[in-house]
C-alpha cells in the first residue's frame, strides 16, 4: 500500500469553489497554466469531463488542489475505488458491493466517520479514465442528504520549485543565504461536483459543507 503521507499538502494546497459559470474555465485555465506543461490539453481533458448539467434545486461547485506528488503516485490511489479511505478522512470503511472496483458499473458502499450528518452511502463508478486519469461515481443510495450527488476527479501533471532562504544560526550573528532552487513533479486535482440542494439549506451552505468534505 502507498503511504498517503506523500501526498500529503507538503505545498501550499489552492482551493477554489464557485458555481459553474464562464469566469470558472478562465479560473481552471489561469491555474494550469502556471504549472502544467501542456496546459491547452490539460484544458481539453477538463472541459470533457468538468461539464455537469445543474437542476434548478442544485448546486455545483469545483476544488482544486496542488500536490506535491507525482501524477503516477497519486492516481495510484485516486483510481482505486475500492479504497477511498485512503486519502478520504471522512471516510472510515468500504466495501464493494458489484465489482472489483476496476470497471465502469462498479458499485461500492462507504461508510463514514462519526459526527457527520450521513451514516453510508452507495455509489456507482460512472468513469475511469486511465490514459487521461479521470475517475467520476454517482451516489445511487444510503443514508445522507446528498442526493442525485455525482463527482469527476482529474488529474493534470505539473511542477514545482523547491528552494528558498536558509537562517544560519542568525542568533549567533550568522547570516541568511539562498538555497539552491530545484524543479520537482507534482500534480494539479480537479474535483467537481453537483448536487440536490437540501430542504432548509441554501446553495452556499451546500457547497461549503461538500468542499469540506470533499
Amino acid at each position: 500500500m502507498i503511504d498517503t503521507t506523500v501526498i500529503l499538502p507538503l505545498i501550499p494546497v489552492t482551493t477554489m469553489a464557485a458555481e459553474m459559470k464562464p469566469s470558472l474555465a478562465q479560473e481552471l485555465a489561469r491555474e494550469l497554466s502556471l504549472c502544467c506543461p501542456s496546459p491547452d490539453e490539460e484544458m481539453d481533458t477538463v472541459a470533457r469531463y468538468h461539464n455537469h448539467e445543474v437542476g434548478p434545486n442544485q448546486c455545483c461547485s469545483v476544488v482544486v488542489q496542488r500536490i506535491a506528488a507525482p501524477i503516477e503516485t497519486v492516481w495510484g490511489l485516486v483510481r482505486r475505488f475500492d479504497e477511498p479511505q485512503t486519502y478520504k478522512n471522512f471516510l472510515r470503511s468500504c466495501r464493494m458491493i458489484a465489482g472489483d472496483g476496476g470497471e465502469v458499473g462498479c458499485l461500492r458502499e462507504v461508510h463514514v466517520v462519526s459526527g457527520l450528518p450521513a451514516q453510508c452511502s452507495t455509489e456507482r463508478l460512472e468513469v475511469l479514465d486511465e490514459q487521461k486519469h479521470a475517475i467520476g461515481f454517482r451516489v445511487v443510495g444510503g443514508k445522507h442528504r446528498l442526493h442525485n450527488y455525482r463527482s469527476v476527479t482529474t488529474l493534470h501533471p505539473s511542477s514545482y520549485s523547491t528552494g528558498g532562504r536558509e537562517d544560519n544560526d542568525a542568533a549567533a550573528g550568522g547570516t541568511t543565504t539562498d538555497c539552491p532552487t530545484s524543479c520537482c513533479k507534482g500534480t494539479v486535482v480537479v474535483e467537481s461536483y453537483v448536487v440536490d440542494v437540501p430542504s432548509g439549506n441554501t446553495k452556499e451552505e451546500t457547497c461549503v459543507f461538500v468542499d469540506t468534505i470533499a
